[in-house]
C-alpha cells in the first residue's frame, strides 16, 4: 500500500471517528490522534487547543451535546512528505447540539505523522461556523 492509501485510510479511520463524536462517543478518537503534546487543534466553534488532553476535552465537551451527526470529507486532497503528511477538503453534514440542528460546510486541514508504522493526526483545522457559534450562544442562554 502506498504512502496516500495509508493516509487515505487514516483520514477515513478519522472520520468514523468523528461521527461517532458527532453522535455522542469521543472515545475513538484516541485511536486516530497522536498523544503528542505538541499536537494542535482548530474547531469550528473557535478556539485553539494544544496536547493531545486538551483537544480530548474539547472533543468530549462537544460530544456531550451531539447527536445525530453526520460529517463527510469531500474535494479530497492528500499530499505526503516522508513522514509527514496532509489533506485538504471540505466537510459537509449535520449535526444536532442541544437539541439544535446545524449544518456543518467548512473547509478543513489535516495533518498527520507516521508514528511506528502508522498515520496519527498531528493537527485538525476547519473554518469557523458562525451557525454552530449560534447554537453554542442559544445553549448558553438556555442555561442561564
Amino acid at each position: 500500500m502506498s504512502a496516500e492509501e495509508e493516509v487515505r485510510r487514516a483520514s477515513e479511520d478519522f472520520y468514523v471517528a468523528l461521527n461517532r463524536m458527532a453522535n455522542g462517543d469521543a472515545n475513538s478518537l484516541a485511536d486516530i490522534w497522536s498523544h503528542s503534546e505538541e499536537v494542535t487543534a482548530m474547531h469550528p466553534v473557535g478556539g485553539r487547543h494544544v496536547g493531545w488532553h486538551a483537544i480530548r476535552e474539547s472533543f468530549e465537551k462537544v460530544s456531550q451535546l451531539a447527536s445525530g451527526g453526520n460529517i463527510a470529507l469531500h474535494d479530497q486532497l492528500i499530499q505526503v512528505a516522508g513522514d509527514v503528511a496532509y489533506e485538504v477538503g471540505v466537510e459537509r453534514g449535520e449535526l444536532t447540539m442541544g437539541g439544535h440542528q446545524t449544518s456543518i460546510d467548512h473547509r478543513v486541514t489535516n495533518l498527520y505523522h507516521r508514528e511506528a508504522g502508522t498515520w496519527k493526526m498531528i493537527h485538525h483545522h476547519t473554518d469557523i461556523s458562525p451557525e454552530m457559534l449560534e447554537v453554542l450562544s442559544r445553549l448558553q442562554a438556555e442555561q442561564s
